[in-house]
């Protein structure tokens, strides 16, 4: 069993930054492969950003040149550092992890999520 918790959220102006911590459960981090979610009000859950391994991370279109996710296995966290945020990146933003071997590219190819933490862009 792994336990994922995500911190950093809150309320932020249009332009400015967070970031947001995963904290993991576990004595194998590094083997994990973690990934960023989000959700808005009404809409179905998308996919933000991914890290495996560490050296291989992979950034939704939607974000690319403002987000980025990054990972410190001896802390067991990975981490989403957004900046330039626009209100439409207000959501409930999700980490999630794959124990099992290969590469997630889908949603339900993870096997454990956070509870989420909300992000409120204000213009």
């Amino acid at each position: 069993q792994v336990q994922l918790v995500e911190s950093g959220g809150g309320p932020v102006q249009a332009g400015g930054s967070l970031r947001l911590s995963c904290a993991a459960s576990g004595r194998t981090f590094s083997s994990y492969a973690m990934g960023w979610f989000r959700q808005a009000p009404g809409k179905e859950r998308e996919f933000v950003a991914r890290s495996i391994w560490g050296d291989y991370t992979y950034i939704a279109d939607s974000v690319k040149g403002r987000f980025t996710i990054s990972r410190d296995n001896a802390k067991n966290t990975v981490y989403l550092q957004m900046n330039s945020l626009k209100p439409e990146d207000t959501a409930v933003y999700y980490c999630a992890a794959r124990l099992r071997p290969g590469i997630p590219t889908h949603e339900d190819d993870y096997d454990y999520w956070g509870q989420g933490t909300q992000v409120t862009v204000s213009s």
